[in-house]
């Protein structure tokens, strides 16, 4: 068996055995000096590509999982173990749409208070995660998603997410979208009182120019006045 079988292998089974998703870095630590583990992880992807079990990237990180097209096989066990309430699903779209997010944020859009509860069990499961602070008053904490969302969803990345028509006709952002609607409105009537203020504002400058102009005039007149009397 040549170096490039053996290594092929190697990579292969500390795939299988991890309970985690490794990085290149990870399975190059594990190898033997200048081993391709790029080249050994995509002959595996290409090779398991039709198989039951397939090798998936995400987030930068590799392991194996059911194919896609078998997954109602495992679909009950991961819907009782991971089983989110609907403001579950609408405060984890709102973070993987608009991170890195605040708390606050996420109330303002769902239009209603966010339960600590409910951040605590979407960072539970290992999908959120803190970001950072907002350089804003009060230094409020920002949320986002985590790799094992991406691993847990599928995707390879945050670029893959469904749009939100996708998420409309699932019907997992009905009130995301009626509260986005009453935000425009708000927005609308800020703006048009804006722009009412700013044309009163216009109005009174020109009518005290006006006046201005008024007073100059009937200074000059006077004092035409005076000098027609003089003579």
């Amino acid at each position: 068996m040549d170096k490039d079988q053996e290594h092929l292998r190697m990579v292969e089974a500390l795939l299988f055995a991890t309970t985690e998703p490794l990085s290149v870095a990870e399975i190059t630590s594990a190898l033997p000096d200048g081993a391709d583990v790029e080249g050994y992880l995509a002959a595996l992807k290409a090779h398991y590509d039709s198989r039951g079990v397939q090798l998936s990237e995400a987030g930068g990180r590799w392991f194996f999982r059911t194919a896609a097209d078998l997954s109602f096989l495992l679909r009950k066990e991961v819907e009782s173990q991971r089983r989110l309430s609907r403001a579950g699903v609408e405060t984890l779209a709102i973070i993987a749409y608009h991170q890195p997010v605040t708390r606050a944020e996420i109330e303002e859009i769902r239009g209603v208070q966010v339960s600590k509860g409910t951040l605590d069990v979407l960072m539970e499961a290992g999908w959120v995660r803190p970001k950072g602070r907002r350089q804003s008053p009060g230094k409020p904490v920002t949320y986002g998603t985590s790799d094992d969302f991406l691993v847990h969803f599928s995707l390879e990345n945050l670029d893959d997410l469904p749009g939100f028509d996708e998420l409309k006709a699932a019907g997992l952002l009905d009130s995301v979208d009626k509260a986005l609607n009453r935000m425009a409105k708000e927005a609308a009537a800020e703006e048009k009182e804006a722009a009412a203020e700013e044309e009163k504002t216009l109005a009174e400058e020109e009518n005290s120019e006006e006046e201005a102009q008024e007073d100059v005039s009937e200074g000059a007149a006077e004092d035409a006045a005076e000098e027609a009397g003089a003579s």
